[in-house]
């Protein structure tokens, strides 16, 4: 991996995006961009909030935006100031036109894209997965990794596999990303239907492909129902498990990883999860 984007809304600044991703490409010994999404549009006032006596003030105006300028600054100082303390090879961009846009945009050009759970790019609070992480997942254009508000060291990694392509490209994609990570307790989770073995999908294919990637990695085979049985499974992982699933897009059939599964993983797993999909 040679490259990272680290995404911000810089009036809600994401301290566990910006750990998540100096940690990662301290490690890594990757490239960091730190993109700050200054939508122009977006401001952490409403219109009624410049509302005075005489109509639209002009003086509550400037004092506002004043005031965003100088919270975006200082994010942009955070993350300036943890790249340096690292000695991390870095940039910072500012983006100023529709937010979505340019973060789907900046992701054609690099190998991982980190962002908070929680990002809305908006004055409201959403439910998970919030309208703009739902949007970005669906047309990236590189691997999204999306993390909780609180960052832990990764030392578990959780690969769920069920056996369709989508799944197998997001443990390829880990394996080439993050190679630094093989080494990490490894688990492989697959879930079938009651009346089948317990056999991994594609049993000699897939374990010959991951005694190559991942030599170390156990596999759990689990009977039931995908939608339940990995929410229960993860609920019950330490917060410094990753997790890596596959597809996420919209029309995209697939057995585990259709949009409402991947919603409910986002929804219910405080987990960090690493997503990709092939197009």
């Amino acid at each position: 991996m040679k490259k990272i984007i680290a995404a911000f809304d810089g009036l809600k600044y994401a301290e566990s995006t910006r750990d998540y991703a100096i940690n990662i490409a301290k490690q890594t010994n990757t490239y960091l961009v730190g993109v700050f999404l200054d939508d122009s549009l977006y401001t952490s006032y409403k219109i009624y909030d410049l509302i005075a006596k005489e109509g639209v003030s002009e003086d509550k105006l400037k004092k506002l935006e004043a005031q965003d300028k100088t919270t975006r600054a200082a994010a942009a100082a955070n993350f300036d100031k943890a790249c340096q303390k690292l000695s991390l090879e870095y940039a910072i961009h500012h983006n100023h036109n529709i937010a979505l846009q340019e973060l789907k945009h900046e992701s054609i050009y690099t190998d991982l894209l980190i962002i908070n759970a929680k990002e809305t790019l908006s004055h409201y609070t959403e439910k998970l997965p919030t309208r703009f992480i739902r949007d970005l997942l669906t047309d990236a254009q590189c691997p999204v990794m999306i993390v909780p508000q609180k960052y832990t060291p990764i030392e578990k990694i959780i690969l769920l596999f069920d056996g369709e392509p989508s799944s197998v490209h997001a443990i390829k994609m880990f394996s080439y990303l993050l190679p630094q990570l093989d080494t990490l307790n490894t688990e492989v989770i697959s879930v079938k239907t009651p009346e089948s073995s317990l056999h991994v999908p594609d049993n000699k294919l897939m374990k010959e492909f991951m005694k190559r990637h991942f030599p170390k990695a156990t596999y759990t085979v689990i009977k039931g129902w995908a939608e339940e049985e990995i929410v229960k499974l993860l609920k019950q992982q330490t917060s410094n498990t990753l997790v890596v699933l596959g597809a996420y897009r919209r029309g995209t059939v697939s057995r585990w990883f259709r949009e409402s599964m991947a919603d409910t993983l986002l929804k219910e797993c405080k987990l960090p999860l690493l997503i990709a999909h092939n197009k």
